[in-house]
């Protein structure tokens, strides 16, 4: 006869169940072996929370199930909110506690959710995480679409289900997550990614046309560089008459190296008299020809003769004791105690390039720190490259803004004064640009850079001016469009994506994790519906 204690031991053998609350909150949050890790150096050690969580193996077991592309997607997007929102109060408190910038406090508090970092956030890992879903969705659309079974459906519907069977109907569907870059706060930040997602579609689809060969007769001075002269004409054209419209990052670096053009206060000048700030003497530049270039007339050899037109009496201080020999006001306002704009132009290159030299030898020596096995294995041909390198790029520098100074005075000699009155710092900024030719073979960079901050000061003068009217949400319509350029060409040819990174980045868009398809033989290629967390 058995005994009433013998079922005991089977009771005891079932496993206890597992809240599913909290298996779903681990699921979504830590892979299985992240949570192996996890248990083995902190649960494990803690008796009360060993008892309430699942062993490995066991939550390996049961977190198994048919959404895992699913799972993985959310943990990634949720690990990407944290860094994302982590990173910008980081750098809030860098700013304002070691910077020492005053932060802009808006007038009534958002709440949380109104907060620029919290919107931020939720629009990176919001286009991150619906990226990998429509990916995976418009692939099993497609490989459904492609079945047998479908047969029907594609002979009704012959133009959609071309679309939707096209080899880049993953990839182009996958981009409408980018209309979650609406959720940013509208300011110059989403502009800017916007802008910047664009030239680099741009820049993928000159790759792949170069790629297939429709370059192959081009000369060699083609190339990026040719983007300077516009990019530059624009920029100087936009800082004379649109400030506004200008970035400041560019403004800066242009004054504080122009020592000859843009005149000091003088330290014995009276501080009781007025002296126009730099800015005033920009701006008296952008009136000087909204009038046409006006003859200068020397107050020291007339006197009692009102020397300056009306709006531009606060540069008295700096004309008034100009040199008699200048004939043009913008002369006596830019060198006034040098009536040659040839010596004036000289005198700069002296003094600024030794100190854009210092500057460009301290930042690639500290970039050339990296490849120190170089130095090591061939010291005196890397000592030649990077001398080259600082030459080139001062040189550049230094050009570029010399010239665009420089053309005032240049085309006051050459050109009429009712000939393009405004319209020649342009051409002026035009010739500043071929400096880049220089740098043509190793400033891609900069160039693609620099034309970024044309395109977006050229749309802002344009709203300003009324060319044209601004699009409610633009910004977010031409990130998703460049989106689907980005992924269409990525798809059909990676390698016309020229960066590493860019590639690894996309695959971890897509949901294949941290690889590099052009690196892979086609065989080894990522499915295009798998996931990695």
């Amino acid at each position: 006869m058995s005994s009433p204690g013998g079922s005991a031991p089977s009771g005891a053998s079932k496993p206890e169940r597992i809240d599913p609350v909290l298996r779903n909150a681990i699921r979504y949050t830590l892979s299985p072996r992240e949570y192996q890790l996890l248990h083995q150096y902190l649960l494990s050690r803690a008796p009360a929370v060993r008892k309430r969580t699942p062993a490995p193996r066991r939550y390996d077991a049961v977190s198994k199930g048919t959404d895992d592309y699913n799972a993985a997607a959310v943990r990634t997007s949720l690990r990407l909110a944290v860094v994302t929102f982590s990173g910008l109060k980081t750098w809030e408190l860098i700013t304002t506690k070691v910077l020492g910038r005053s932060p802009q406090r808006p007038a009534h508090r958002p709440g949380v959710l109104r907060s620029p970092n919290v919107r931020l956030t939720c629009s990176l890992s919001l286009t991150l995480l619906f990226h990998r879903l429509l990916r995976r969705f418009f692939t099993r659309l497609r490989e459904s679409l492609l079945s047998s079974e479908a047969k029907p459906f594609r002979r009704r519907n012959p133009r959609i289900s071309k679309s939707l069977t096209s080899r880049l109907a993953p990839a182009i569907g996958s981009s409408l997550a980018g209309f979650f870059l609406a959720v940013a706060p509208g300011d110059q930040l989403r502009v800017t990614m916007a802008i910047y997602l664009f030239t680099r579609a741009l820049e993928f689809c000159y790759n792949y046309l170069e790629e297939q060969g429709h370059f192959a007769n081009r000369p060699k001075w083609f190339g990026s560089w040719m983007l300077m002269p516009v990019a530059c004409g624009q920029l100087f054209h936009a800082f004379i008459f649109d400030r506004d419209c200008f970035p400041a990052a560019y403004g800066n670096p242009i004054l504080n190296n122009s020592p000859h053009y843009i005149q000091k206060r003088p330290q014995d000048y009276p501080k009781s008299l007025a002296w126009p700030s730099t800015f005033d003497i920009v701006d008296n530049v952008a009136q000087i020809a909204k009038s046409r270039w006006p003859p200068f007339v020397s107050p020291i050899l007339f006197p009692d003769t009102e020397t300056l037109p009306k709006g531009l009496s606060s540069i008295s201080s700096i004309t008034s004791p100009a040199h008699p020999a200048i004939k043009s006001l913008s002369c006596a306002l830019l060198h006034p105690s040098d009536p040659s704009c040839l010596r004036t132009y000289v005198s700069y290159w002296i003094q600024t390039f030794p100190k854009v030299a210092r500057f460009f030898t301290i930042f690639f020596a500290a970039l050339s720190i990296g490849s120190w096995r170089a130095f090591l294995n061939s010291p005196v041909m890397a000592l030649n490259g990077l001398a080259k390198r600082i030459l080139r790029m001062s040189v550049f520098i230094s050009g570029a803004i010399g010239t665009c100074w420089g053309s005032i005075c240049l085309f006051q000699h050459l050109f009429p004064r009712n000939f393009l009155p405004t319209q020649r710092f342009f051409l002026g900024g035009f010739l500043a640009g071929l400096w880049a030719f220089l740098e043509r073979k190793s400033g891609r960079t900069n160039f693609l850079y620099t034309a970024r901050m044309s395109i977006d000061s050229f749309w802002k003068v344009g709203v300003k001016r009324g060319w044209w009217r601004g699009v409610k949400n633009g910004d977010v319509l031409l990130f998703t469009l460049s989106l689907a350029a980005v992924n269409a060409l990525y798809e059909v040819s990676p390698r016309s994506v020229n960066s590493g990174v860019a590639r690894k980045g996309l695959g971890v868009l897509r949901g294949e994790g941290w690889v590099d398809r052009a690196a892979l033989p086609r065989d080894d290629a990522p499915e295009s519906s798998g996931t990695k967390s």
